[in-house]
Order: C-alpha cells, then structure tokens, then sequence
C-alpha cells in the first residue's frame, strides 16, 4: 500500500484503487504510523502526538479502539508489541519520507514532483502535525530556493506564501527573465524591496539584487542544455572532469576514449552540463552497424522536415542550422559507426566555426585536430579512493544500512580490484548488497573472474571484465526475469510497461521490470526502461542462445503495427497532436522494425510503412520516412504482393516523394521508376492520406482533365477526405484561374477541416484563401487568414511551414513599402529555417531579403542575397525549382535595373524554361511581368502591353499585386496611347496559360 501525506491524506493499494480511512482521528494515527513505517511507535508517543498535553480519560483504550478500527481499512497489517505499534510498509511506500529521501540524493526535482498541497491537513487537531507539517515545508523551500527546478506557476505560488524569503524571490525573478517577462520580474523586485522595508527596515539582499540587476541589464537567460538526467551521484572523477573541461575549451573535438563501462558516458555528460553555451547530446547506441549517423543527429537536435519543399540532405541541414551558432554536441557511442562519425564531424567541423565536439568511443575518431582523452579505471587504493566510494554510495543506496567501516572495507577494497575500478561493474556489485551478503559477493566475483582471466587474450576487453559481471548477475536473476531481460534486447531505445508486457509475454512483467531496475539490469528514463550497451549486448546473446530471436522481433514488429493502426484514425482528427507524441516515443522502434521486417517479412515491412507514412509527414520527417519507404521496396520488388496492392503504392509514393535529390539505394527502382501510374490503382484508399501523396507525386493536374475520373477514386467516403478533395479542387480551380470557384472549394475544404478538429488541414486551407486574397487584392484579409494558419501551425510545431508563410507575410508587406515589417519577418523565418536545418526555406528567405534590397534601391545587397539563395536552394523539386526560377526572375530585374539586358533576357529564360517544364502557373506570370519590363527598355511597348495584359490575366488567381507592373503599364500606355494600350492589355489578359508561355518564347 501506498501512503501520502505531503498534501490531503492519500491511502492506496498496490492497484491503485483508494481506501477510504474514515475521519480526521483516524486519519492521524496513520499518519503518525506511516512516517515511522517498518519502525515501532511507542505508546506514550502516539498518545503525545495525537492528544498533547490534554489526554482523555482511558486514553490507552483509545488508542487501542482507533488501532482496531484502522486495521479493518488497510490491507496490510499494524503489528502490537509490548513497545508499541508498527505498520508493516515499506518506508519507500510513504511519500514524506520518500521526499526526504530524494532530497538527501540530490534529486529535488523527483522530490518536489511528490508534493500535492500543504502537509496533514486534514488531521484534525493533532498536535504533531504542526511540526511535521512546518519541517517538510521548510524543506520544500530550501530545495526550490536552491535548484532550478520549480515552474514560474509554482515560485510564484510560494512567493505569495513567503514574500520574506528573498532566495525564493530571487528564483522567481529569474524564471520570469528567462521567460522574456521582464516587466513582471521588474513590478516583483519592487514589491519586495517595499515590503522589505516596511515590515523590517532591511534593503534586498544581495542574490536578490544580483537578479534584479541581471534583468536591468539584460543578461541572457541560461543557455540551453539537452542532457539525459542522472538518476545517481556523481562519484570519483574531479580530476577528469577539470581536465577534460580545459581540453573542450581549448579545442574543438575531445574524444573520450576507454573501455565499455569505463564511464564514458556519465563524464561527458558531467563536463557538458558545466558549458555555459547551448548543449546537445546524441546517442548513437541505438544504431545499428552501419547506421544512418547525420539522421542520428537531426532527430537529437529536434530538427524538423515540415514543409513540402525541404529536399535537403540530413548534412546540409545540420550545417545550416549549426553555421551561426555556438554549440558542444556530446556524440555519444561512435566505436560502432566510427568511420561515418568521423566523416559527419570533420564535415561539420569545418563548415560551422562555432560547433564543438565532445565524443565517447572505443577508438579515436582519427581526425585532424582531435585531443584523444583515455578515460582510466576508478582508483582502489584504499577505504577513501573514488572507487571505494562509488561501491558505498551505491550500496548504501539499495540497503540504507551499509556502512564502510573497519569490517567491510577489505571486502569492499577486494572488490573493486577485482573488478579492475570499472565503474559499471562496481555499481553492478554494488547492488547485490541488497540481498546477498558482502562476504557472498566478493566471493562469487572472485570464482567468475579466475575463470575469465584465463581464457584467450583475443577476446575484446569488454568481455575479459564485464562479460563476468553481467553473466553473473544473470545467474541470479530467476527464469522469468531472465526472459523478460533477453527479450527486453529487441528494444532499439527502451520499452514502456505497455509495449514490455505485449512482446515479452511474461505474465507479470509490470513487477518483473522494478525487479530488473533494483538489480542493475535496466535503468530507468522517464516512462521507459532500457539497458546499458554491455548489459544489452550479454541479453541479446542469450536471446539467440534460446532461439528466440526471430519470434521476439516479430512480436516487436506486430505490436508497433497494432499501435499504429490504433493511431491511425486520431491523427485525422482534433487529438492528432497528443497521438505524433505518443508515436513520437516509439520512433526508434519503428525504425527499427520496419528495417527488420524488410530483411525477414517484407508483407510486414509494407503495412508498417504505410500505416506510418502519414505519422512521418505531420512530424516533419519526411526524408526519413521516404528512405525507410524506398528500402521496403527495395526489398519487396517490382510488383506488390497478393493483397497488398494499396501498401506497396503507398511505399512507392513516399519513397519517390523526395525528388531525385534523394540517391536510389543499391538494387532499388529509381524515384520516376516507382511512381505508379494512375490506372494502377482501383480506389478509395483505405488509408486516407494516399490522396495526398498521390496529389505530391502526381502535381496539379487541370481541372477538365481527362484522368479526373480516375483521380475521383481516390477520394474516400470518410471526412478528411472529402475534405481534402475540396482543398485539391481549390487548387485546380486556382492554377485554371476561376478565382471564385477556388475560394468557394478553398473555405469548404477549412468548414470540414475545422469540423474534424485537423490543423494541418486547416493551415493549408487558409494559406490557399490568404493567396486568393492577396491576389484581389485585399491585403488586409490576407493577412488575416495567414495570421491564423501562422496560429495553427505553431501549436502542430511546424516550425518550417511557419517559416515559409512568415516569407510570404514579407513578399505582401515590401508590395505595401513596409519594408521595416518585411524584414523583420524574414528575419525571424530566417531563425526558423537555421533551427530546423531547412536550406530549401533559406533560400526563400534571402531571395526575401533580395525584394526588400531591391525595392530600397540597394541592387548590389540584393544581388548578393540572391547570389546566396542560389548557392543553398536544392533543385529537382516542385517548390524548390519554382524558388530557383523566381530567384532567375529577380536576377532579370537587376540586370535591367543596371541596363544588361542581355543578362536580363537570359536570365528570363531560365525562368520560363522552368515554368513550362513545371507547369508553375506563380513562375509564367512572375516571368511575363519582368518580359514586360524588358519588352519597354528595349523599345518595344507593344509586347510590354501585351506581356503585362497576360500576366494579369493569370495573377489573380496564384499571385497579388506587384509594384513593378503599375510602373510597366503607365510607360506603355504613355507610348501608345489609351485606345491602343486598351486593346494589347485585352488581348493579352485574354491567354491562357500555354498562350502566355507562347507569347513569352516568342
């Protein structure tokens, strides 16, 4: 049972169901009881704990009643002795004392995460809990007031509670500069130093006066530090820690060297979380030889692939996000994947000045430049050398009783030298203090390692030390523990009791897994319980050993099938968001199984990847998804197996949604070759979002075109489709220029988003009715519409697709002469698109920033800016050529502003080449408004007119305004003259589009 009293009295079973204890007597002998759990509470102290000084007449047969009365309520016993009373609990099972207990190790935040309001506060009148209540208190204060672990919400709770205590003050000032909300920091210092001196005549101290002083001026916030938390104390490598610090400071890749369980890991992240400058940490464990590390290490820095023109490689996007900033990447476990790590970082390394490398590893990355650290053994030279130390605190950690005295000390001394001072095997020993006798575990040790250390040299050093601990851990676990250890293995990055439970199959595996914890087999991260690398490997093996591999990875692969067909219909809808998280977690075990399914089932392997397809594309994953896709059907071959017709063009499409940036793999159809013919497929799709990657693989198709038909099916009977066929409509009705009929479809399309709750959905819709504005010419409700799919898009997280509205909130803007807001705004995409790695948006931003220069009479800036958005623009795309012709476009303009016209008109034919090949209605009229520029400089205001009558008859439908072309018409109508002007424009605006590309070759 379990016990709270850091809040209201809370009594529940193991199952969590509540028992209800009765009223506030009863209420106060269990708490009395419960924060001396496992220990005898006298009498005469819990007759002065529950009545003071005023006991009642009988007051023993009192206390005998309430005993009596509260062993009918609980379902574990309250022993009587001649001392006392006990109740028989675990003290772990009593939140107070477990918070003292956190405090004590160092982990406020797990403490403070168990208080649920004031202490015994409905225990009536007793009279010890004033005191208990005031001590846990003072505690919880201290611990807020020294760690940065409480949220503003709660600093600012407390500070309402103590507004005296000017170290809790001082923490909420900070949290609220962190948070950008100065002005609050500000109005509090103030109050403070009021009340200060009012109720005590006293000035601020001086912590509170440095964070008052620290807003005033400015000071940057914390940098941030995504590090793995540590569950345990830091024990025996001061030494290391200062040297490898000045190693990180002085250069910029320091590599950890050292055996498995050397402690590798746990010093980097020491050292890393003392960098003042953003931290990052990747662990490459999880993949396999040969795995994909550039992917590694945009998944760790949360670099997202959102918007639909991002084609970049995962390299260029770590380099454009790292390019301008100042950052440690702790790169954990590269001895598997050395030579690909080594590649990725000298690349990095050279391209972003800012970046530094802090690597763990077997073996040398073998770059120029690199300072190779060895991490040694602990030192076991007596009862106070760092691995003594460590084998204590870890023991003590297990049985509280443990003490290194006079006695144990041998033994423990024995121990770690036995165990070579590896820190892994002397926690692994460590925690058999639980149940064997420390007499027992050094003995044992000592059997297992005169075996091993006869055996052959040439076995790896990692299994002429720790192979012998965990095997020897092993041989104590019992056989149900054994076989939810080995097929835990299967887990690329942890389990949760959920996932643990359906593919190991052993009943009781939400008890088994604490079990594995408490003996050092597993650790746990959050919800999810993992194994160290060495452990993990040793399972694995006698996974093989019991010939259970194959099943167990089946297993695996069907559960996260199961999962994501559970998820499937939620990601259409309103709770789409919470349902990517809750895939999110099983990332690397999709991964992981999709890429075992493609080797061993290939059927399997092609549900996974369409039943994940669309989770890849909301999470802004697309590239990844389309190289795991590509690999299915690398494996599959060139036809779809029996009743799998649906999942294989599934895969094909998200395996050639990449373009021919992408490289084929070896043996696997190239992207053009895996596109399916529209014939192909006999629909609706099952899977709803086929539709949309059909529409990606497929382009804009005209809207009286005869393959409509065929198109139609494959639009499902179910909401989100009917839906997103509206929205397809829309943009038909736009590239065919019926303006009002793609409005119509466009805000049907948003009605039925809205309805279902989808914000992806209804983010393009609004962006489709923004451009429909704008091109009215109605700014101000474009803007409005673009403000809300801008809304919509930041609570998805779609940091790109953001970007690249804040690039076309810009384009309005400089239309306007705003160019203050313009760039403003292209700086802040700009931000976005660096974090996210997102080249193809980048160069979206400097042609931006090339308008702006342009329009403010700055031709050389523009040309540069142009010049950059070439150099990072991906190619062979629909968006990203349609970037690249603009781009040409804008070129074209310059070269006329300085009177090449030669350079112009080349330049505008790239550009009208590339809108013919793509059928880009936005790039024939961008074009036919810069011809018609040229036509007027070269003399000829008959095609001026008729170039501009042509743009403008397609303009209202992908494209708004633009100043250049009010320039171009008022010149040719001045030499024409009214009549003559009127009538090219008509002609003009009466093309279409194959009539504009026409008039533009000619």
């Amino acid at each position: 049972m379990r016990f709270g009293v850091l809040g209201p009295m809370v009594v529940r079973r193991g199952d969590g169901t509540e028992v209800r204890v009765g009223g506030p007597g009863l209420r106060a002998l269990v708490a009395v009881l419960a924060v001396d759990a496992g220990r005898v509470v006298g009498v005469d102290r819990l007759v002065d704990a529950l009545y003071g000084d005023a006991p009642p007449p009988g007051v023993g047969n009192a206390v005998q009643s309430r005993v009596s009365r509260l062993r009918a309520v609980l379902d574990v016993p309250v022993e009587r002795s001649a001392a006392g009373y006990r109740l028989v609990v675990d003290p772990s099972e009593v939140d107070a004392v477990r918070f003292e207990e956190l405090l004590a190790r160092g982990l406020p935040g797990e403490a403070l995460a168990l208080w649920r309001g004031p202490a015994l506060r409905d225990v009536g009148e007793a009279p010890f809990a004033p005191v208990l209540a005031a001590r846990w208190e003072e505690l919880r204060l201290r611990a807020v007031e020294e760690h940065d672990v409480a949220s503003v919400a709660v600093l600012r709770e407390l500070v309402e509670g103590f507004p005296l205590r000017e170290r809790l003050v001082a923490r909420l000032v900070r949290a609220l500069h962190r948070e950008g909300r100065q002005a609050e920091a500000l109005a509090l210092v103030d109050r403070t130093r009021r009340v200060l001196a009012e109720e005590l005549g006293a000035d601020p101290s001086p912590e509170l006066a440095d964070a008052h002083l620290e807003v005033v001026r400015g000071q940057r916030a914390p940098a941030r530090h995504v590090l793995p938390a540590q569950l345990t104390s830091f024990v025996g490598r001061a030494r290391e820690v200062r040297l490898v610090a000045e190693a990180v400071a002085a250069g910029r890749l320091v590599t950890l060297s050292g055996p498995g369980g050397a402690g590798k890991t746990r010093l980097a992240v020491e050292v890393a979380s003392a960098d003042p400058g953003e931290v990052f940490f990747v662990d490459l464990a999880p993949l396999g030889v040969g795995g994909d590390v550039p992917r590694a290490v945009v998944a760790a820095l949360g670099l997202r692939e959102d918007g639909l023109r991002s084609t970049s490689s995962p390299v260029e996007r770590l380099v454009a996000a790292l390019a301008e900033r100042r950052v440690l990447v702790v790169l954990d476990n590269c001895e598997h994947v050395v030579a690909d790590a080594a590649a990725l970082v000298g690349r990095l390394l050279a391209a972003c000045p800012g970046l530094r490398v802090l690597a763990t590893s077997r073996e040398a990355l073998g770059i120029t430049g690199e300072a190779v650290r060895p991490v040694p053994p602990l030192p076991v030279d007596d009862l106070d050398s760092p691995g003594v130390r460590l084998f204590a605190d870890r023991a003590a950690a297990v049985n509280p009783s443990f003490a290194v005295d006079a006695v144990s000390g041998p033994l423990v001394v024995r121990i770690c030298r036995a165990l070579d001072g590896m820190p892994l095997a002397i926690e692994l020993a460590a925690a058999r203090v639980r149940s064997l006798p420390l007499a027992e575990v050094a003995a044992r040790l000592g059997d297992r390692f005169r075996l091993l250390s006869r055996g052959s040299r040439a076995v790896a050093a990692r299994h002429r030390t720790l192979h012998a601990v965990v095997e020897w851990s092993w041989d104590l676990l019992d056989a149900e523990e054994q076989a939810v250890a080995r097929r835990l293995t299967v887990f690329a990055g942890g389990a949760t009791v959920e996932s643990a439970a359906a593919v190991c199959a052993v009943a009781g595996t939400d008890e088994l897994l604490p079990s594995l914890v408490d003996k050092s087999l597993v650790e746990v991260s959050g919800t999810r319980f993992r194994m160290l690398d060495t452990i993990r490997e040793f399972c694995a093996r006698r996974l093989v050993e019991a010939g259970e591999r194959d099943r167990v990875r089946r297993a695996h692969a069907e559960w996260l099938l199961e999962l994501a067909v559970r998820a499937a219909p939620h990601l259409l809808r309103g709770e789409q968001v919470q349902w990517v998280a809750r895939l999110a977690a099983e990332h690397e075990e999709f991964t992981a199984a999709v890429r075992w399914a493609a080797g061993a089932d290939p059927a399997l392997a092609l549900r996974l990847v369409a039943e994940l397809g669309w989770y890849f594309w909301l999470r802004g994953l697309r590239s990844e998804g389309a190289l795991l896709a590509g690999e299915v059907v690398a494996a599959v071959g060139p036809t779809a197996p029996p009743g799998l017709a649906e999942e294989y063009l599934l895969c094909a499409l998200n395996a050639s949604s990449t373009g021919t940036r992408e490289e084929a793999l070896p043996g696997a159809p190239s992207p053009k070759q895996l596109a399916p013919e529209p014939e192909l497929f006999q629909g609706p799709p099952t899977r709803p979002y086929l539709t949309m990657l059909w529409g990606m693989a497929y382009g804009v198709p005209d809207v009286e075109g005869p393959s409509l038909d065929a198109r139609r099916t494959l639009l499902g009977p179910d909401p989100w489709s009917a839906a997103l066929g509206l929205l397809g409509m829309g943009v038909q009705y736009q590239y065919a220029g019926r303006v009002a009929q793609a409005r119509e479809a466009h805000a049907r399309a948003l009605e039925g988003f809205r309805a279902l709750g989808e914000r992806w959905g209804a983010s393009v819709a609004l962006t489709q009715l923004a451009e429909l504005a704008q091109g009215d010419g109605d700014v101000d409700a474009a803007v409005v519409f673009l403000d809300e799919a801008l809304e919509l898009s930041a609570g998805f997280g779609a940091t790109e697709h953001i970007s690249t509205m804040l690039v076309r909130r810009a384009q309005w803007a400089c239309h306007r002469g705003g160019f203050d807001a313009a760039r403003a705004d292209l700086e802040r995409a700009a931000e976005l698109a660096r974090s996210q790695g997102a080249v193809g948006t980048l160069a979206e931003v400097w042609l931006g920033m090339a308008e702006v220069c342009r329009y403010r009479g700055d031709l050389a800036g523009a040309r540069g800016w142009c010049a950059e958005a070439l150099r990072v623009c991906p190619s062979g795309w629909f968006g990203p050529e349609e970037v690249r012709a603009l781009i040409d476009v804008a070129l074209a303009r310059l070269a006329l502003a300085d009177g090449d016209r030669a350079g112009a008109r080349a330049a505008l034919d790239r550009a009208v080449a590339s809108g013919a090949e793509w059928n880009n209605p936005v790039v024939v009229t961008r074009s036919a408004d810069a011809r018609a520029a040229l036509a007027l400089a070269e003399g000829d205001a008959r095609g001026a007119a008729l170039l501009a009558g042509a743009a403008s008859g397609l303009r209202g439908a992908v494209a708004g305004p633009d100043p250049d072309v009010a320039h171009v018409r008022r010149q040719a109508r001045a030499v024409l003259g009214d009549e003559r002007f009127e009538a090219l424009w008509a002609r003009g605006a009466a093309l279409d589009r194959d009539g504009v590309l026409e008039a533009l070759r000619a």
